[in-house]
């Protein structure tokens, strides 16, 4: 059975850093891009970077550039988030997802599978 288990969420000081895991099980990371999806109360899920397979192509939405970092270590199935200076406007539920096929895409709708997501808190 295909699953994707998030961990690394937490409450986060602004300006700190988090680095969000996503384990895959029940398939091999071959063959699938990776997103993370966050969600924050009262708005639609915001695709915020995704990776595809092979050479690895990483897509950003504009708010997190230059801030976040997303990589994938397919020995482990194991997609990584890396999240630096982060903002309250940050705050979110974030899931991470699989797509079939090796482009990566920031539409949420893209994904068929979905992790149950981790919750993501940055205050003072």
């Amino acid at each position: 059975q295909l699953q994707l288990v998030e961990s690394g969420g937490g409450l986060v000081q602004p300006g700190g850093s988090l680095r969000l895991s996503c384990a895959a099980s029940g398939f091999t990371l071959d063959y699938y891009a990776i997103g993370w999806i966050r969600q924050a109360p009262g708005k639609e899920r915001e695709g915020v970077s995704s990776i595809g397979y092979g050479d690895g192509i990483a897509l950003y939405t504009d708010s997190v550039k230059g801030r976040f970092t997303i990589s994938r270590d397919t020995a482990k199935k194991t997609t990584y988030l890396q999240m630096n200076s982060l903002k309250p406007e940050d705050t979110a539920v974030y899931y991470c997802a699989a797509k079939p096929g090796s482009y990566p895409s920031l539409r949420t709708n893209a994904y068929h599978y979905w992790g149950r997501g981790t919750q993501v808190t940055v205050s003072s």
